[in-house]
């Protein structure tokens, strides 16, 4: 079956449907699929996954549709337990689609690992030794991992300053590793450790740390698309969500909400992923703040058509190898579902999921409004929380949002009177 990431009706059907569908679409095992059901692997390899378990906590996991990037379909795995996140990343996508999609590039995945050295005597003497020696020290660097060196990656570069802090002058190295389709945590901090110990001998001086740098200024994803006008409602709608951001560029509240809503899809996709989401996270918010105040990340403007054009740079520390994204089948399946076959390919995908997500939230923000956006969701748990099930549920938050009374006394009152009970 030729993949199209446009499925009509594809919300319509039941979840044990809408697998049946993804499975047919992409070529899932019955394994792999029976595995998505459940949500997890087996207890057994929970357990090694992290200390002290007693169980597992399920978030749900759904498939957000009409994703064209770089003229290619995606279908994207989001695991999230915010109501309206993968609908609101489809119908952002939907209206992305109608000129072409998103088109996005990245940076090669070098990710920087540091190692302080305190105490120094003579920190910028130590400095220059350090640059000097630069070249030995990437070689030995290079000496613990020769598989990735054969794929091309392994350390590329060394940099040293000498940073003024409460306790003194210390320096600070920077080694730059070229981590290919792996996040890197792991292997940058491997490397680090190994030349510790001729760091200290060419600084006469002990190393207190070595640690992956989150802050990945280096391993970047951009994305861009133009959204149709007339899709998103025309030009009072346009005008309000150029307004808002404005606001969430200048005013750091309404940044903080603005990149939240952002990260939304952009998490729930690394998630689904089995990737480092506080390393994403962090990194996204250290970007939006690199110029000495936290800002909205994604920039919008509109073009001379009158279309809204939104564009995304982010920090994407993720990987397709390694870690919880190979070694949880749920993960592993997603990645499959979705098709990348390089960390990069991953990356930029979260970065035109970042632009979806926003452009439906803002839109609804700019006309609707937040709440009568948030609506048919917040309805439905209402009413599950009152004790719904199965088709009850549409029912009740139905007649509730008719109603405009979508509080939890009148879902119990619903329950009682359609139920018996």
């Amino acid at each position: 079956m030729t993949l199209s990431s446009r499925i009509p009706g594809f919300y319509k059907l039941s979840p044990k449907e809408k697998l049946t569908k993804v499975k047919e679409m992409v070529g899932l095992t019955s394994e792999e699929a029976d595995t998505i059901w459940l949500g997890r692997p087996p207890i057994e390899d929970v357990d090694r996954m992290v200390e002290n378990v007693i169980g597992v906590i399920g978030i749900p996991l759904g498939i957000a549709t009409n994703f064209l990037i770089n003229g290619k379909d995606y279908l994207i795995p989001m695991a999230t337990e915010e109501p309206s996140v993968v609908a609101a990343a489809s119908n952002g996508a939907k209206i992305a689609r109608i000129k072409g999609g998103f088109y996005t590039t990245s940076t090669e995945p070098y990710m920087d690992v540091q190692i302080q050295v305190v105490n120094v005597k003579d920190p910028n003497f130590a400095k220059m030794k350090i640059i000097e020696n630069k070249a030995e020290l990437i070689a030995e660097a290079n000496t613990q991992d020769p598989v990735l060196l054969e794929m091309g990656g392994g350390a590329k570069d060394l940099s040293v300053k000498v940073l003024e802090t409460d306790r003194g002058k210390t320096v600070l190295i920077s080694l730059t590793v070229d981590v290919r389709d792996a996040m890197g945590a792991n292997t940058v901090n491997r490397m680090a450790e190994y030349i510790k110990p001729m760091i200290e001998k060419i600084c006469d001086s002990a190393v207190s740390m070595c640690v992956i740098d989150n802050y990945a200024v280096k391993r970047l994803a951009r994305a861009r698309a133009v959204f149709d006008k007339e899709a998103l409602g025309g030009q009072p709608v346009i005008d309000n969500f150029l307004y808002n951001y404005s606001c969430a560029y200048y005013d750091k509240h309404r940044a903080t909400g603005h990149n939240k809503g952002t990260l939304n899809g952009i998490i729930a996709v690394a998630l689904a992923t089995g990737q480092d989401t506080r390393a994403v996270e962090s990194g996204f918010h250290s970007y939006a703040a690199r110029n000495g105040q936290y800002r909205a990340l994604p920039v919008w403007e509109q073009n001379e058509e009158g279309d809204l054009v939104g564009t995304l740079e982010m920090p994407v520390p993720v990987g397709i190898v390694g870690g919880i994204s190979h070694f949880h089948p749920v993960a592993a399946s997603c990645i499959r579902i979705l098709g990348v076959k390089s960390a990069r390919e991953l990356g930029e995908v979260l970065a035109a999921v970042g632009l979806a997500q926003k452009v439906a939230a803002e839109r609804a923000l700019a006309d609707e409004g937040i709440v009568r956006g948030h609506t048919k969701m917040h309805a439905r748990t209402v009413a599950a929380m009152a004790g719904a099930r199965g088709d009850l549920i549409d029912k009740i938050s139905k007649q509730m949002i008719d109603e405009g009374l979508v509080r939890s006394d009148r879902a119990m009152e619903l329950f009682a009177e359609f139920s018996g009970k």
